[in-house]
């Protein structure tokens, strides 16, 4: 594999980490919104699929590689893994659990990262900053969301509820699987063509799912709230085209364990969002929280920043 040219520009590095942390901050809030007015596998087709075809018209408007086979098999296999399981379980359980739930565990995903992340193990497993900073930043956000989860452990109390929690920690895994096969098995070096055909590919596996649960039997698009469509509209353009783009691109220029850390400001962004637009307070638990997760995010960057000057001179 060809070493690239030269260093990502810093400024795009903290833009894409921006559109990361902030974008998909909202998106546990737009996805309820969405769910108001469409069914989970018809949402999950009818956005990744529009997001998919938005960004195969940019790609060869661009003059991208598209249909280059070496670079649609492998983001098939991470589209199915990132967006279909991945983001498919979120979208479905939200239906039921308690968004502050799923987000406490699917904060669990940068452990995972370092856990399946062979060819990093003797540097993540033997560097203490970033061990603790992990298990700081997911301690963290159980403080961040610990009174929510007071109140809806109380709610669940059928099998469902615990299958749909075991789904989130399944789907956790696959987001850091998926995550980990594109950063090292990706057949191209373009994000954009990356994205498009992880977007269509999981788009299309969201169909029969769709069919079989007679979702689109029953849909009536007229009857649609307008909230809902607008929801879907920021999830797509936002959540989806720059979102994941930005996401993909920085699992090819930054260390894994580093982008992984979006799993921990994303709560933080959500409960800022509910503080900001939807009146809601804060205590002085959620402040302690939100210290310490930004703490555990700089705690793991550190080890990062100074990495490259060392390995610059080895060169």
């Amino acid at each position: 594999m060809q070493a690239q040219s030269k260093a990502p520009s810093t400024l795009l590095v903290v833009l894409a980490f921006a559109t990361v942390y902030i974008v998909w901050g909202s998106t546990y809030f737009f996805i309820q919104r969405a769910l108001e007015g469409f069914p989970p596998f018809f949402l999950g087709a009818f956005r990744f699929i529009t997001a998919g075809l938005i960004m195969l018209i940019w790609s060869l408007l661009q003059g991208e590689d598209v249909f280059s086979a070496k670079a649609i098999k492998p983001a098939i296999i991470t589209g199915l893994l990132l967006l279909f399981i991945g983001n498919g379980i979120v979208i479905w359980v939200e239906q039921f659990l308690p968004s502050a739930m799923v987000a406490i565990m699917i904060s669990s995903s940068p452990l995972w990262f370092i856990l399946l992340d062979k060819p990093k193990w003797s540097e993540n497993l033997s560097n203490k900053s970033t061990i603790v900073g992990l298990l700081i930043g997911f301690a963290g956000v159980v403080l961040l969301f610990s009174e929510k989860i007071m109140v809806s452990m109380s709610s669940l109390n059928s099998s469902r509820d615990l299958f749909a929690m075991a789904l989130v920690v399944f789907g956790s895994m696959a987001w850091a699987g998926g995550s980990l096969y594109s950063k090292y098995k990706s057949g191209t070096n373009s994000a954009t063509v990356s994205s498009t055909w992880q977007m269509l590919a999981a788009g299309i596996a969201f169909l029969p799912g769709s069919f079989i649960s007679g979702e689109f039997t029953n849909l009536d698009l007229a009857a649609i709230p307008m909230d809902a469509w607008l929801a879907t509209t920021y999830l797509i353009i936002f959540g989806s085209i720059a979102g994941f783009s930005a996401y993909v691109w920085l699992l090819k220029v930054q260390p894994a364990t580093k982008v992984s850390t979006y799993a921990y400001v994303n709560p933080v962004v959500a409960v800022l969002l509910g503080i900001f637009f939807a009146n809601e307070s804060i205590s002085v638990l959620q402040i302690a929280g939100l210290v310490i997760i930004l703490g555990s995010v700089l705690l793991i960057n550190l080890h990062k920043y100074r990495k490259p000057k060392e390995a610059v001179s080895a060169y």
